[in-house]
């Protein structure tokens, strides 16, 4: 953040000061952590879920805070140099979008369903091949993160890409009136947090609202196979650019080779080869390429930016752990990406002579439509051929009983409460050269059964070598 002064602060969020200042005060972070707060650092008490931050400004003074904001209502407890505002909420908004109207970064919205932060991830790569950018701070992407992620941005910064959640309808339109994104993108659109938006229509509507909010001189890149997102662009009041394998699109990819080692295709006679596991990141990539293009980016530098590109841990990384190879795919789920990691286990040319084994978590927000979402993806496994599905959650029978009226047999399904017993159930069906496939939403914690997986790998390899050490004496 470019240094910030204590009078721009008052106006941008109409605080007051409980006190006077000891000193002419300026800022370069904001804080809402008070065990992060250094010497210096404008403290922002939020409220929380359990607890409100305004209990932990005796502490953020004691690091060394200079500044405190808090709200108004509970000014009257507070020690210290202190900015009283209506709402903390609220007020940090106003100052992000007062701080994003004083630069002249390029801003990209990301929104949709599934594949935010990978296309975040992916623009990120192929605009800072050739300029100077950042990315919002891991999945900071609310009405607390993205206006954290806006008040990184620092004036060398070229463009700056910036992820969108939403759990209810009027989110996307909020963050967007804080950014003022020039450019939007929606990945895709499924059912995600249905239990607070209560229709896939109105997770419709609220995706849009980024392309309601782009000025007429900016432009949204769209996947253009997608026919809810072809109807959506009719809300954008700027260019939309359509990317996908269709010849109806801007962007046509052709020549599509999908394999463990990462996507290959060409676009506009340029071939790209991307280290992204599985086939449905295609759109994600061409999303990046298209805003890279329009923007002005050489295609050798394109191409070499994309060829480093890395995914977040969590998100399709491939992993070889002891014999085994494993997706961990583990940091959300959807019923939309969950399928898409099915079709790239029927799909992806396997590196081992093993069985493919889905490991599958619950997918959580998805309200009234929960039983039969799990159900779909039981089903959806077996259609696929995948040789053994292991169910983990409270949610594990709906996906079995899936999986079992659709043909697959149930001696290759097990379903399980909890993690404890999914690891009993790989322990007697792991063998060599098998590849697993392991996906659950945040809430599930699934990256234990990664975790469980280097153990195991580990002591096999321990008693091989203790096996060896006695044959050689």
């Amino acid at each position: 953040m470019e240094r910030l002064n204590l009078s721009d602060l008052i106006d941008a969020t109409g605080g007051q000061l409980a006190s006077s200042p000891t000193a002419d005060l300026s800022f370069a972070r904001v804080c809402i952590d008070s065990r992060e707060v250094r010497p210096g650092d404008l403290f922002w008490a939020l409220p929380g879920e359990r607890c409100h931050g305004h209990d932990f400004i005796p502490q953020a003074l004691e690091r060394g805070a200079a500044l405190c904001v808090t709200s108004r209502s509970l000014g009257e407890t507070t020690r210290g140099q202190t900015l009283l505002v209506d709402d903390p909420l609220a007020a940090l908004g106003r100052l992000s979008r007062w701080y994003r109207s004083t630069l002249e970064t390029l801003v990209v919205g990301v929104t949709g369903s599934v594949g935010k932060t990978t296309t975040r991830d992916l623009i990120h790569a192929a605009l800072a091949s050739e300029f100077e950018g950042l990315r919002s701070r891991k999945n900071f992407n609310n009405l607390i993160g993205l206006p954290l992620s806006l008040l990184d941005i620092e004036q060398q910064h070229e463009f700056a890409v910036l992820e969108m959640g939403a759990s209810r309808p009027g989110d996307i339109r909020e963050l967007s009136e804080i950014a003022i994104p020039e450019i939007g993108v929606v990945t895709a659109i499924g059912p995600a947090h249905l239990a607070s938006f209560g229709s896939l229509d109105a997770i419709i509507q609220t995706k849009g609202e980024l392309l309601e909010c782009l000025p007429s001189t900016g432009f949204a890149v769209l996947p253009g196979d997608d026919p809810i997102l072809r109807q959506m662009a009719d809300r954008a009041p700027c260019p939309v650019i359509f990317v996908g394998e269709g010849d109806d699109n801007h962007l046509q990819a052709t020549r599509v080779q999908a394999s463990f080692e990462g996507l290959r295709f060409h676009a506009d006679g340029v071939e790209f080869d991307v280290p992204v596991c599985g086939r449905h990141h295609l759109t994600n990539v061409l999303c990046a390429i298209a805003i890279a293009r329009e923007i002005g980016v050489r295609s050798k530098s394109l191409v070499q930016g994309l060829s480093y590109f890395q995914p977040i841990e969590g998100r399709c990384n491939l992993k070889r752990i002891g014999s085994w190879t494993v997706i961990d795919d583990t940091y959300n789920a959807s019923p939309k990406s969950v399928a898409a990691a099915c079709q790239m286990m029927r799909d992806l040319e396997l590196p081992g002579i093993g069985q493919r084994i889905m490991v599958l978590g619950d997918m959580k927000e998805l309200g009234s439509t929960a039983a039969y979402e799990h159900e779909q993806i039981g089903a959806l496994v077996a259609q696929l051929g995948i040789e053994l599905l292991l169910a983990c959650g409270s949610h594990a029978d709906d996906i079995a009983i899936g999986a079992e009226r659709a043909g697959m047999a149930p001696h290759r399904i097990a379903a399980s409460p909890d993690i404890e017993t999914a690891k009993a159930v790989l322990d007697c069906w792991l063998e060599p050269g098998d590849t697993l496939l392991v996906k659950g939403s945040r809430a599930t914690r699934m990256e234990r059964i990664i975790d469980w997986l280097r153990d195991r790998a580990s002591l096999e390899m321990t008693l091989r070598g203790d096996t060896t050490q006695r044959h050689c004496a």
